[in-house]
Formats: C-alpha cells, sequence, structure tokens
C-alpha cells in the first residue's frame, strides 16, 4: 500500500499546473457498487478518498488530478492519476479519465466464488463523473462515479468496479 500512496504523491508533484495551487479534495464512496458496467458487489466496506487536482492546464479546461483511495474493510486500495475538466460556473460537470493501480487480485477473472475482484491487470484505467455545485468561492461539492477496469484489453473477462460517492474540494 506504501508504494501506491508513493506513486500517487510523485504523480501529484510531478503534473504541470498553471499559476494557481489548484485544490484538495476528500471524499467518501460506496465500494464496488453493482452497475451495468461492472459485476459488483464481491466486495464491501467504503472508501475514503483524498487527492490534489491541480489549476488548468494553459487554455484548456483540462486539470491534473492524483488521489489515493483507502477500502475500510481492507480489500482494494488504491491510487488514479489523469486529467479531468470542469463545465458550468455555479452547478457544472466534470468528466476525468487516468490510470489506477491497485492492491487487489490482478489474476485473470474466473468466476464469483471468492471475496475479492480478479481485475486481470494492476494497472487499469479510471474513467470518473462528477456533477457538481459551487458552495463559496473556495469550496465546491460533488457526486461523483469513478470507474476501474481493463476494457478487455487484458483478456476477454473484465469485471471491473464501479465506486459512487461525494466529495468536498476546497481551492488553495
Amino acid at each position: 500500500m506504501s508504494r501506491i500512496v508513493v506513486l500517487g504523491t510523485l504523480l501529484a508533484l510531478a503534473a504541470p499546473s498553471a499559476a494557481n495551487a489548484g485544490e484538495i479534495f476528500g471524499g467518501l464512496y460506496v465500494h464496488d457498487v453493482d452497475t451495468p458496467l461492472s459485476i459488483g458487489g464481491v466486495e464491501g466496506g467504503a472508501d475514503v478518498q483524498l487527492g490534489w487536482r491541480g489549476g488548468r492546464i494553459g487554455s484548456t479546461p483540462l486539470q491534473p488530478y492524483a488521489f489515493g483511495a483507502l477500502n475500510t474493510a481492507g480489500k482494494t486500495h488504491y491510487a488514479a492519476a489523469g486529467l479531468s475538466a470542469r463545465f458550468g460556473k455555479h452547478v457544472y460537470v466534470r468528466p476525468g479519465l487516468g490510470i489506477a493501480v491497485h492492491t487487489g487480485s490482478a489474476k485473470d477473472f474466473q468466476d464469483l466464488t471468492n471475496d475479492k475482484t480478479d481485475f486481470g491487470s494492476r494497472v487499469l484505467f479510471e474513467p470518473e463523473l462528477g456533477i457538481g455545485a459551487q458552495l463559496s468561492d473556495r469550496m465546491s461539492f460533488e457526486a461523483s462515479w469513478a470507474h476501474m477496469s481493463h476494457a478487455q484489453l487484458f483478456g476477454h473477462q473484465n469485471p471491473g468496479m464501479d465506486n459512487l460517492g461525494v466529495r468536498l474540494n476546497f481551492r488553495l
């Protein structure tokens, strides 16, 4: 787990950002939700998420991000880094796409007979989507979905994992 935290920290420090310092965020997520995009409900617990989002890159809406998530039941922990974009001012949508590393099983997916999700790869894609509201000049609130999977690049089976939650963002 410490390697994931170190990797996430290094990615956050190395990511480019504009003149402003970006923001930090923290959230609480329901872990491994069953959705049409994944075979969920295998692992339990909640995820506690802490992350950083940089300022806009140049004149684009893109912002680098990095975060780590710890599972309260000791199941799959993960860290991710990528790019997101915010569209809207007071009410907004924030799509993002990143790469995640995790502590769960990297075995090929076989069946649902164990209490772990077999991802088939240690490195996964991490698309996410947030819908938020600006609460003040420095604080916003988001409901978000984060998905992890290998998009069937490493095998025909791809159970993936969906996490749903909320997070508070604080501009630095």
